[in-house]
């Protein structure tokens, strides 16, 4: 059975720890510059998560696995002009500290890949993106969904490795302020989320499957164990 939250509330969510020691915080375009002048490599595993290089977590198995069939289910049923992209690059700037790049593990863009041949995808581009979490699982929930929130991304899914279920967060809220989304939903192992259009799918929450807004239609269904290894 799925579960609705509220995820408003109060926020428990602890903001990124600043250093103690003098450090250097990188805006996108420095970042880029690092990597185009090889002080950074493009297999080096960081992040830039709110102007910090932040370590990637390892990948095990599981994990692999979990991207894998991910991709392969929503490849499944998008529409025409859009394509599933993962582990690449998204860039999300907003006005106020956000200077961020994540990796995400997986992202649906509209358009084509030849589209991004002098950009990466930025928020205004994407229906969708999925963190595949099991040792990531805090970072996702916290710092990962944080910044998504700020940068407006309508749908945040977490694949969660380690209760075995999906977490569905819609409506991003407070994004000048302490971003976040308003409404989180979990489909257990056998559950069905239906990728529907967010706004001609109204009524109430509860009642309602997983929301995708992609071309202002429905685009099809998958069950959660279709995700998970």
């Amino acid at each position: 059975m799925s579960v609705f939250t509220q995820s408003r509330g109060k926020n428990f969510e602890q903001p990124l720890a600043v250093p103690t020691e003098p450090v250097w915080r990188f805006r996108v375009e420095q970042y880029h510059q690092m990597i185009r002048w090889g002080i950074l490599g493009e297999d080096d595993p960081v992040e830039l998560l709110e102007g910090w290089l932040i370590p990637k977590m390892p990948k095990n198995p599981p994990h692999r696995a979990s991207t894998k069939l991910t991709r392969n289910a929503l490849e499944a049923i998008i529409p025409n002009g859009w394509y599933v992209d993962a582990q690449e690059p998204i860039t999300l700037e907003t006005i106020t500290l956000d200077n961020s790049e994540p990796e995400s593990d997986i992202v649906i863009v509209k358009g084509d890949t030849r589209d991004y041949l002098d950009r990466h995808p930025g928020a205004s581009d994407l229906a969708l993106v999925v963190e595949i979490a099991d040792s990531t699982l805090e970072r996702d929930r916290t710092l990962k969904k944080r910044i998504y929130a700020r940068a407006g991304i309508s749908v945040y899914w977490i694949v969660n490795l380690i209760d075995k279920q999906l977490e569905v967060y819609t409506q991003p809220i407070d994004l000048a302020t302490t971003p976040t989304y308003q409404q989180r939903q979990d489909y257990k192992l056998s559950e069905q989320v239906s990728v529907l259009d967010a706004v001609a799918h109204g009524g109430n929450p509860q009642d309602r499957a997983a929301s995708l807004l992609i071309d202002g239609s429905p685009i099809g269904s998958l069950t959660v164990q279709d995700l998970l290894p």
